[in-house]
């Protein structure tokens, strides 16, 4: 049987019976559309989406915004999990709530990451994780 998140049990036959004959599991680029369009509904600032297939095997892709607030932090990564919950993804595991700083939300094949305005300036996660620059010809 395949590997389904949020579908582990004891009965190998309850694993069955949590998503219907029929049922398709969401795709990749579903996820990622529900993540944005929750963030967007959350009114999170700054919103970037990283690509980040080709640099690491842990996502596909990477976003990173901002809160206005720690409680505005919390919020948001509050809402992306009912979000995504309410849409067939499954429970995703959250870090950082308690400072509401910096919440990262593993969603599986898409990784959030949320801050206060401050802490990002400070770590730069999208100069990070950016896209290489094509590289120079040597020609001038």
């Amino acid at each position: 049987m395949p590997f389904t998140e949020g579908a582990f049990s004891a009965n190998s036959f309850a694993d069955v019976a949590a998503f219907p004959a029929g049922d398709a599991t969401p795709s990749p680029r579903s996820l990622l559309d529900t993540i944005l369009a929750s963030l967007d509904d959350a009114k999170a600032e700054d919103v970037v989406d990283i690509d980040v297939a080709a640099k690491t095997p842990i996502a596909d892709h990477m976003v990173v915004c901002t809160g206005r607030s720690s409680r505005h932090v919390g919020a948001i990564a509050d809402h992306l999990a009912k979000d995504l919950k309410n849409a067939g993804f499954g429970t995703t595991a959250i870090e950082g709530q308690p400072a509401c700083d910096w919440v990262l939300i593993d969603a599986g094949s898409v990784i959030v990451h949320v801050f206060r305005p401050e802490v990002r300036e400070f770590y730069h996660l999208e100069k990070i994780w950016a896209p290489d620059p094509a590289p120079a010809t040597g020609r001038r």
